[in-house]
């Protein structure tokens, strides 16, 4: 198979799994519109009948779910949208936009809740429950516990930080719901009403699970440090490359789930010629894409000394040196010029020492071991593991 008609089979490959993963997160959210549609008629019928804050709060809940489902449904198909003049990176982070609404939903919702549960508290009123509403709680319990293993496990498969969080909130309602079972249980046999309070309990879980889910969420749309994870496995399909003594630098941007830019830079031999480097340079490019899904937009190039034993003998040194202070955590991008008296080399620096002091230092120090050259130390900022 030629290179062309490879990389157009890759490109349909992940065409077809863009696709999936939209078909899956909308049919996963639909079935969790229906199940929480049903749920919260049955609940919310229970609890006016039987005068029940808990219930009913429990019902809103559900409903809270149900509009969180189409909220999820309207970002996986807004950020599915192919990429065009205006948005060239596509349209992936509007995902996080839509958990950031159901984020504020679910916290409204815990909200509300509260309110209305503190009101009970005060204001005390006599629930009626019967058997009937006994065994729709109990249902809705194993109901809540399938649907959220189930929507957790389709999240978790296609990357839906939406998904995963309302299998997580479906999880929490389950136990809410137990726990509303437990104190009616506690009411028909001593005759103690305690739904007010579990009112509050269920307001304060829901409230800190929004409250988790907007950080959460607030991380990916602000930036994070790069998954430790793909950043080792990018490494390792450079580094297996011959050629290649380390890749540095490495770092990740996120355009949205599954939707990854990249840049790096290589140690190469100062042997190399453009041409060579050009090859070498490409076949990275596809084969970091085809394996990690990747797309390095940038690999930048660090050529170090192969011949000369005086420049090997200087990096040795001047590493040495620098390594010893606790807050440079790596050294790379060495070249030394014993002709033309220049050292150059990149350091990554921890966030425990501000820059611009962390180069006086190290000028100071390399200036010490060799006055004669002129020295060129770039600072790199600790984005990856």
């Amino acid at each position: 198979m030629s290179n062309d008609n490879k990389g157009n089979k890759d490109s349909k490959d992940i065409s077809n799994l863009v696709v999936d993963r939209e078909k899956t997160i909308v049919r996963t959210s639909i079935i969790g519109i229906i199940a929480n549609v049903f749920l919260a008629a049955f609940k919310a019928a229970v609890g006016i009948i039987s005068n029940s804050i808990a219930v009913t709060l429990d019902a809103v809940n559900n409903l809270s779910d149900a509009l969180s489902s189409v909220i999820t449904i309207i970002g996986a198909k807004l950020g599915a949208k192919k990429p065009d003049k205006k948005h060239p990176l596509g349209y992936g982070r509007i995902e996080y936009l839509s958990s950031m609404i159901v984020a504020a939903i679910v916290l409204y919702a815990g909200i509300t809740s509260l309110v209305e549960s503190v009101k009970k508290i005060i204001h005390p009123e006599a629930a009626d429950y019967g058997m009937v509403s006994l065994i729709i709680i109990a249902v809705a319990i194993i109901v809540k516990l399938l649907l959220g293993a189930y929507v957790k496990k389709q999240g978790e498969k296609v990357n839906s930080g939406a998904l995963v969080a309302s299998g997580k909130d479906a999880s929490f309602d389950a136990i809410l719901s137990a726990s509303v079972l437990a104190s009616a249980i506690v009411f028909l046999v001593w005759g103690i009403s305690l739904e007010a309070y579990v009112g509050v309990i269920i307001s304060i879980v829901i409230i800190k699970a929004g409250i988790e889910m907007m950080i959460e969420t607030l991380n990916d749309i602000i930036g994070q440090r790069g998954d430790a994870e793909t950043a080792k496995e990018v490494r390792a399909l450079i580094t297996e490359e011959p050629e290649v003594r380390g890749a540095y630098d490495l770092t990740l941007f996120n355009y949205g789930p599954d939707k990854h830019y990249g840049s790096v830079h290589m140690e190469l031999p100062d042997t190399m010629t453009v041409d060579e480097v050009d090859v070498l340079t490409r076949k990275l490019q596809f084969k970091v894409y085809r394996e990690t899904g990747v797309i390095l937009t940038g690999i930048g190039v660090y050529s170090y000394n192969t011949s000369n034993e005086e420049a090997i003998e200087i990096r040795q040194n001047i590493q040495k040196t620098i390594l010893a202070n606790e807050w440079a955590m790596q050294m790379h991008g060495f070249y030394a010029d014993t002709v033309n008296k220049t050292i150059r080399f990149d350091v990554v620096l921890s966030f425990d020492i501000d820059s611009k002091e962390a180069l006086g230092i190290m000028q100071e120090q390399v200036k010490n071991l060799y006055p004669e050259y002129e020295i060129m130390i770039l600072p790199d900022v600790d984005v990856t593991d």
